[in-house]
C-alpha cells in the first residue's frame, strides 16, 4: 500500500500535471476571468520550472555537498543503496543503469583505493514485477564483473522504500559487530532522508554523496535565461524527493 501511495504521491508533484491541469482549466472554464488567470498561471510556472539557473540554485540548497576522495578514511563496510537500474524485459541478460550508477561506480572506486574492506547493498525490486531480479543482485553483477571478490559483497534484497533500506541494513549490521566504520553510500539528493532513516534505527556511519545535480553557477545566456527541459525534469526529481523526506518526517521514519 505505501509503495502505491508514493507512486501516486510521485504523479500528483509533478510540474507538467500542474501545468498541464492549468491549461486544461483554461480550456474548459465558464468564467474569462479564471481562464485567463489559469493561461497566465500555467505560462509562469512555465517559465519558473524550465528556467535552468532556478532549478539549478534548489538543488545545491538541497543536496548534500561532496567529500573530496583524499579525506575519505578506511571504512570496514560501504552501505551502497539501489535505485539506479531500470527494468528491460527484453534484455533481461544485463544489468541496465540510469543516472544515479555513480553510487556504484564510486562505491567501486572506494574499495578499489582499499579505502572500503566490505560492500553491502541494499534494495530490493524497484516495481511490483515477480520476474524483476532485485537491484541489490543486480549491482552485485557489477562488482562482480569488475573483478571484487564475491566474499566482499553482501546483500540485502528485500527492501523497496529507504526506511526499509535502513531497517533491514540495521539487522544485518547487528550479525557483523566487527564492522565498526560505516560509510553510507546514496546520491546526493537522497542523503538527507538516507541518513536520516539509518540514524532513526541506531546505525552509527559517515556519509559519502554522489550522483550530484548540482553544479557551480554559470552566467551565460543558455544558463540563465533559455528554457530546458532538463529543467523542467529535475524539478520533478527535487520535489518528490523533497515531499518524501516531509512525509518521512511525519511518519517518524527519519
Amino acid at each position: 500500500m505505501f509503495f502505491i501511495l508514493s507512486k501516486t504521491l510521485d504523479f500528483l508533484l509533478m510540474p507538467l500535471v500542474w501545468v498541464l491541469i492549468l491549461l486544461f482549466l483554461a480550456v474548459f472554464l465558464r468564467s474569462l476571468r479564471w481562464q485567463r488567470r489559469s493561461l497566465l498561471t500555467a505560462l509562469a510556472m512555465l517559465l519558473f520550472f524550465s528556467n535552468p539557473f532556478i532549478s539549478n540554485l534548489a538543488w545545491r540548497a538541497w543536496e548534500a555537498k561532496p567529500v573530496p576522495v583524499k579525506e575519505v578514511k578506511q571504512y570496514d563496510v560501504a552501505v551502497l543503496l539501489t535505485g539506479v537500474t531500470v527494468y528491460h524485459p527484453d534484455a533481461t541478460d544485463r544489468v541496465h543503469t540510469k543516472k544515479g550508477a555513480d553510487r556504484v561506480l564510486h562505491t567501486l572506486q572506494l574499495y578499489r583505493l582499499g579505502k572500503v574492506s566490505k560492500i553491502l547493498i541494499t534494495g530490493g525490486k524497484g516495481f511490483m514485477l515477480d520476474d524483476m531480479v532485485p537491484e541489490a543482485l543486480q549491482l552485485k553483477r557489477i562488482l562482480l564483473l569488475a573483478g571484487v571478490p564475491d566474499s566482499d559483497i553482501l546483500t540485502e534484497s528485500r527492501a523497496v522504500n529507504t526506511r526499509e533500506n535502513a531497517t533491514f541494513t540495521a539487522a544485518l549490521l547487528e550479525q557483523h559487530p566487527e564492522w565498526q566504520r560505516i560509510l553510507l553510500v546514496t546520491s546526493a539528493f537522497h542523503m538527507r532522508r538516507a541518513k536520516g532513516c539509518f540514524e532513526q534505527v541506531g546505525v552509527t556511519f559517515e556519509t559519502y554523496p554522489t550522483d550530484f545535480y548540482a553544479s557551480e553557477p554559470v552566467y551565460t545566456l543558455d544558463e540563465t535565461i533559455m528554457p530546458s527541459t532538463v529543467a523542467f525534469e529535475n524539478w520533478h526529481h527535487l520535489i518528490h524527493e523533497i515531499a518524501g523526506f516531509v512525509v518521512y518526517k511525519l511518519l517518524g521514519y527519519c
